[in-house]
């Protein structure tokens, strides 16, 4: 069966009428297996669907908004549904009347027609059609550096020419009801590169901040010592979380995405083993395996590791390339380094960039010698870039303060937590 698929994946990837033609049958095909529950369920105002990165982890806005939502009494009869690619993996928050599913199952298309509410930060599939009164809440997963969606202009991707992802943007961009955004920086960019004025979706934005980073506020020193501990690192060593994103362009058929380790972790254990270790986590769209054994006790894989947010508080540097973590991770305050050391390829074959790379707030390295040299000498570093990170934070997490969630449930569960509040008024004034 793999082997099959690969060659349909080389035959797809080589050809745009072919590529057309295999993905319209299968998402007619699949369509055609979800309209069976489309039919036959009604939607129940009191269920609601989770999911993060197509069922990969529990994580995000919409664990943040899940989990302030059943402390809530408005919502303590709710059903509260969660999807997973594998449901058994991971540990959600207890609640009475929660349901795990597995992601793209008979169950997942039954709850997507039931649940009135979708609470996602990724791509919905094709083939689940919206109802009426159902209310898609699209909470993405970050601030963009790249270019995302409508906005890439070269055909860098192997798998999509710019017009195919344009398309696939607006199939499931016209589903939208509300989209949250931290900033007004990110309410222009997504809405440019979610087509949303050109759709009529201009007004459907939430700014009030990142539900995902109310975690990085409300916890405390003891909380990050536990976390150091489940994860097995050594108290005594300052950590480094480098999280380096996939290339558009490296696609293997019948793999996914992968990606080739651009860093020598023999050298840089030579260099600084003696006061840090790695925490490793690529990209969840890589799908390569890349052997770490070696490297025992000095770098940690957490490529699979659910939260990200526990992984950001234990870390006192931050190493990244072109993803977007380092916005959220600024919110600590912590040392930042970018390691781009493919950065004119990226740029100016794969997605160029909205921001001026002068406003980061950290170094750029292009090479490992540049890495090595800015890690042993940090201090220095932090102090050169303090006041580009005072405006960085300024611009872009100005909203983030440990309430968004709350902020946010207040907009798309307005007319509930309004009567919730009547009848409560009303309870009071009759024992009183």
């Amino acid at each position: 069966m793999n082997k099959l698929r690969k060659i349909v994946v080389d035959i797809c990837k080589k050809n745009k009428t072919i590529r057309k033609i295999a993905r319209f049958i299968l998402r007619k095909s699949q369509n055609i297996k979800y309209k069976k529950y489309y039919n036959k369920y009604n939607v129940d105002d009191k269920t609601i669907l989770f999911e993060a990165f197509g069922g990969r982890n529990y994580t995000c806005s919409p664990k943040a908004i899940y989990e302030k939502m059943i402390t809530m009494p408005e919502f303590q009869d709710y059903k509260m549904i969660w999807a997973f690619i594998e449901p058994n993996k991971h540990e959600v928050a207890p609640f009475k009347n929660l349901t795990i599913i597995k992601s793209k199952s008979e169950d997942y298309y039954k709850y997507c027609s039931i649940a009135k509410y979708w609470i996602v930060n990724s791509i919905m599939p094709e083939e689940i059609d919206k109802k009426d009164n159902q209310i898609y809440v699209q909470c993405w997963h970050g601030t963009p550096l790249k270019k995302l969606r409508c906005d890439i202009e070269v055909n860098g991707a192997s798998l999509n020419t710019v017009e195919e992802i344009k398309k696939r943007n607006d199939i499931d961009a016209k589903r939208f009801d509300y989209f949250i955004s931290p900033s007004k920086y990110c309410t222009e960019k997504f809405t440019s590169a979610f087509n949303l004025k050109n759709l009529g979706k201009e007004n459907i934005i939430i700014e009030k901040g990142y539900p995902r980073n109310d975690f990085l506020f409300n916890k405390t020193t003891k909380d990050i010592n536990k976390i150091k501990e489940k994860l097995g690192l050594p108290l005594d060593k300052k950590v480094i979380f480098y999280m380096p994103t996939f290339r558009d362009n490296q696609h293997t058929s019948g793999v996914g995405y992968t990606y080739k380790l651009a860093i020598d972790f023999d050298h840089l254990k030579k260099e600084i083993g003696k006061d840090y270790v790695i925490l490793f986590s690529p990209h969840y769209y890589i799908s390569n395996s890349i052997d770490l054994n070696k490297y025992k006790g000095f770098v940690f894989n957490v490529a699979h590791y659910d939260e990200i947010n526990e992984l950001y508080l234990v870390s006192d540097i931050i190493m990244t390339d072109y993803s977007s973590v380092f916005f959220d991770y600024a919110n600590l305050k912590r040392p930042i380094i970018y390691y781009m050391y493919d950065i004119d390829d990226y740029k100016n074959n794969l997605r160029d960039f909205y921001i001026s790379l002068d406003e980061l707030p950290g170094p750029i390295a292009k090479t490992q010698d540049e890495v090595e040299d800015i890690i042993k000498n940090i201090s220095k570093y932090e102090k050169q870039y303090i006041k580009k990170y005072q405006a960085f934070n300024k611009k872009y997490n100005y909203l983030d303060d440990g309430n968004a969630a709350i902020r946010v449930i207040n907009v798309i569960f307005k007319d509930i937590l309004s009567k919730g509040e009547k009848h409560e008024k009303r309870r009071k004034e009759k024992t009183s």
